[in-house]
């Protein structure tokens, strides 16, 4: 019944070096979960942020709309709420206000139940020359794949 939904940031994982994740669910009005359900969601310039109630809430994540929704279709662009433990809560807004550290939204998916989740983790940006030795790391290991094929045949 449920097909697989499985939206990723990509980008996340070479901007940041993630140290630890976690699962959260999200509070959701019926347009937005019939879209994420049909794939219309992105969450690459997304990212997570605290308000006044240490509520943490994800920002600039984009939802379509829904094609068949009629005048009480949801905004595309609004911040939606994140479900945590209040353990979980208290810890990354720690890590948050003293470490400088950010909290970067990686995978939405949909669970066994049906219920909209995603994965967000506590990060710390990557300096230039970072992300320079990702990039020769992965062209070293492409490379290295080529020559065993080769010696494979």
């Amino acid at each position: 019944m449920i097909k697989n939904i499985n939206i990723q940031n990509k980008r996340a994982r070479f901007e940041y070096e993630l140290l630890d994740q976690f699962n959260a669910g999200i509070v959701l009005t019926g347009t937005e979960i019939k879209s994420i359900r049909n794939s219309k969601a992105t969450i690459t310039d997304s990212f997570c942020e605290f308000n006044d109630k240490n509520e943490l809430y994800v920002i600039n994540m984009s939802i379509e709309e829904y094609n068949y929704g009629t005048t009480h279709n949801h905004k595309p662009k609004q911040s939606r709420k994140l479900l945590l433990n209040k353990k979980e809560l208290k810890k990354l807004s720690k890590e948050v206000k003293n470490s400088g550290l950010t909290i970067v939204p990686l995978k939405l998916f949909i669970n066994e139940k049906g219920f909209a989740k995603i994965r967000i983790a506590l990060a710390r940006g990557k300096k230039l020359y970072d992300k320079r030795e990702n990039i020769k790391d992965r062209d070293n290991k492409r490379k290295l794949e080529r020559i065993k094929k080769s010696f494979k045949k």
